[in-house]
């Protein structure tokens, strides 16, 4: 699908899905409780379903009760043995120790870009953990076959933190007490978000400087109700449309939400913006940008919002941690840099570790979303300052995350 976006200031207030992370843990946490847990504010976003996908063939029963609430009858008891996990990092890598907690042998499969992403750093600690394991050179699909038992493992997370999230959830349901060790922990605000979900279902995680994790065995889940905070990945986006061409509020965010990426309103304020938050809202209002500098290591999924908004400045921006963009949707870094570079924004990615984006003048054009559903955000949020229409192609690939972009951003155009 084709989406043209054209030139143009926008004014209004939005409420984004809720947060797919915390929705996804929350999802798993009820299938290992027993009883029912009743969620509310979830947004049926590709991510979502596929976690959803899981619990269900994992053996939880859910119930849709309303248009953004479930009740799920928590018990991991398979009634399959094929997780699909689409195109979700996140579930790949969370379930596949859920899954190791079973008895017997579960296949993850995935399709699209998930296919190309390293799951690697999965196989000996599962293995070390009492799990087998049987990989495709690194890479999914992979069958995994329990008992997780616990005890002692190594872990690097210097790719993601995405499996450390599901050793976590998964390992208070083992039989023995576990020591993670953690070397080179990155995006350590969403083992934040872990630790805060297991507490909300009464499971005890303790952790020194990321470092090293201990989980007590033998742990039951307790069922909760629990409302899904709004995605800060997807605020970022509409804030930094208010902060290049307007004024945005963005309700049912919390500048104390555990989420990594509330980072995006320091970005804001040292690009020159004006942001103002109260108890459940959060504004930003455009002002004369200016280049700033912004470190995005623990908050990768920023890259995006922030390259729309150093486009949007004069001078050179510069943004680090770009490490952590190979292994994306796409390769990110290289997206922004052909797909602003189509738009006459010189973006520079030599430097290690580091991207230079040389703001300014914005062409219209035609580009490419690279089947990444923030690279399309961010080319939308772009072309509200460009000389002409940009042309997104592949733009409906915002499904995964935010399947009402489009629409929400024309509701605010002025």
């Amino acid at each position: 699908m084709e989406m043209t976006i054209p030139p143009g200031r926008v004014r209004g207030a939005l409420t984004p899905p809720c947060s797919k992370s915390y929705a996804q843990r929350a999802l798993a946490a009820a299938l290992l409780a027993e009883g029912t847990t009743r969620l509310d504010n979830v947004e049926f976003c590709d991510d979502t379903r596929a976690a959803l996908r899981c619990i269900r063939t994992l053996g939880a029963e859910v119930v849709q009760t309303g248009e953004s609430s479930l009740a799920i009858r928590g018990g991991l008891r398979p009634a399959g043995d094929v997780l699909q996990v689409g195109e979700s990092g996140l579930s790949t890598r969370l379930f596949t120790p859920v899954a190791a907690l079973c008895g017997r042998p579960i296949r993850i499969e995935g399709v699209g870009s998930i296919l190309r992403r390293p799951m690697t750093m999965m196989t000996e600690p599962l293995r070390r953990l009492g799990v087998r394991v049987t990989d495709c050179d690194g890479r999914l699909p992979i069958e995994v076959c329990g008992p997780l038992r616990g005890g002692e493992a190594e872990i690097d997370g210097s790719v993601s933190s995405q499996f450390i999230t599901g050793l976590l959830l998964a390992l208070p349901l083992a039989a023995e007490d576990t020591t993670l060790r953690v070397s080179r922990a990155v995006s350590t605000p969403y083992l934040d978000m872990t630790i805060d979900t297991a507490g909300r279902f009464g499971v005890e995680i303790d952790q020194r400087d990321y470092e090293e994790f201990y989980i007590p065995g033998g742990q039951r889940y307790e069922a909760t109700d629990l409302r899904i905070e709004g995605d800060w990945s997807a605020a970022a986006m509409l804030l930094a449309a208010g902060a290049v061409a307007g004024e945005v509020t963005v309700r049912n965010v919390r500048m104390l939400s555990r989420q990594a990426d509330t980072a995006v309103c320091t970005a804001l304020v040292r690009a020159g913006a004006a942001v103002i938050n109260d108890d459940d809202s959060v504004t930003a209002c455009a002002r004369d940008l200016r280049a700033f500098e912004f470190d995005a290591t623990n908050c990768p999924d920023l890259f995006p919002a922030l390259a729309a908004l150093a486009a949007s400045a004069e001078g050179v921006s510069v943004i680090r941690g770009t490490s952590r963009l190979e292994y994306k949707e796409c390769n990110r870094a290289e997206a922004i840099r052909e797909e602003y570079g189509k738009l006459g924004i010189e973006v520079d990615t030599s430097e290690p570790d580091t991207m230079r984006i040389r703001g300014g003048r914005i062409r219209g054009g035609v580009v490419s979303s690279h089947g990444d559903h923030r690279m399309a955000m961010s080319l939308a949020v772009a072309a509200l300052r460009s000389e002409e229409p940009i042309t997104i192609e592949g733009a409906e690939c915002v499904a995964k995350s935010y399947p009402g972009f489009f629409e929400d951003l024309q509701q605010i155009r002025r």
